[in-house]
């Protein structure tokens, strides 16, 4: 049996090391959805109305973010959690995508039902919330950008600062095309523009996090491949009971049952299959079974 813990180390503190970047990416949005919010409902604006949301969602999700951080760190101590607590990461990162299309939902219901007969609004007030709104969204998604390409939670709240950055700007254009043209219609479009910007990039996060929540192979990784070089490892005549898993954003696990061949030495081959994960599918955390030839079938039948 052997582990690789350096690199998963790294993985597992890579949320903690931007946690202050968290505080004050919520607190910056926090203040921000009760601006947009109140400015929404004074000028009409569906459009303004939809950035409101999703920045509501950003405070949730980085919330959750942060909730998840915490959960992890204070884990790591029980004996009972041999796995820590890291899948509240991809927890957090599932609640992020279904509260956003959730919200994505509802401003294309209300959209269409507006845009037949768009109520006046106050394009002054609209335009000014807006830009506001995305110069925040600019330093929320500064804050973020780091930590987003080595967690997955952290990519959760990192989208959502996304999308509500280009529903800002969409507020923008349509507060101006509004002010310039008297088109009160523009103002469900580009309500309805926000929310199928959103959905695709939703999806796809949702996507990632069920994958891992249900313990699907890596989609990088080949499981036949991975087959393929463990069996091509020297003293080794089969390989059985092979499970490839990422545990959290980067921390990909394996297990596996070697058959190896008469007279191969187990401590080299256990080292060689170790080599072989880490340094061709940089898999740093393997459990191997080395079982001698002479035992061939010990294992017995797994029913499930």
């Amino acid at each position: 049996m052997g582990a690789g813990h350096d690199h998963s180390a790294a993985v597992a503190n890579a949320a903690h090391r931007h946690v202050g970047r968290l505080w004050a990416a919520l607190a910056l949005l926090a203040v921000f959805t009760v601006v947009q919010t109140v400015a929404a409902f004074r000028t009409g604006s569906l459009a303004l109305l939809s950035d409101a949301g999703h920045m509501f969602t950003d405070v949730l999700g980085i919330g959750l973010a942060l909730a998840a951080i915490t959960a992890t760190r204070r884990a790591t101590t029980d004996p009972q959690r041999t796995f820590g607590l890291y899948r509240l990461e991809v927890l957090a990162a599932l609640a992020n995508a279904a509260l956003l299309s959730g919200v994505a939902v509802y401003v294309l219901v209300e959209a269409a039902r507006r845009i037949g007969d768009p109520p006046e609004v106050l394009t002054g007030p609209m335009l000014g919330v807006a830009v506001l709104g995305l110069l925040a969204n600019v330093v929320a998604f500064g804050l973020l950008r780091k930590g987003a390409e080595e967690s997955i939670n952290l990519r959760g709240a990192y989208l959502e600062v996304l999308a509500d950055l280009v529903g800002s700007v969409g507020v923008i254009a349509a507060a101006l095309v509004i002010a310039f043209t008297g088109w009160w219609w523009v103002d469900p479009v580009v309500a309805v523009a926000i929310g199928v910007f959103i959905l695709p990039r939703t999806w796809r996060l949702a996507r990632a996090a069920l994958r891992i929540l249900v313990q699907a192979a890596p989609e990088h990784l080949q499981v036949t491949e991975v087959h393929d070089r463990l069996s091509a490892v020297p003293g080794v005549a089969e390989v059985h009971d092979l499970h490839l898993w990422t545990l959290t954003s980067g921390m990909e696990v394996a297990s596996a049952h070697l058959t190896t061949t008469p007279g191969a030495e187990v401590a080299t081959v256990l080292a060689a299959a170790r080599t072989t994960l880490r340094e061709e599918f940089h898999i740093e955390h393997a459990t191997l079974q080395v079982e001698p030839g002479a035992s061939a079938g010990v294992c017995g039948t797994i029913e499930w």
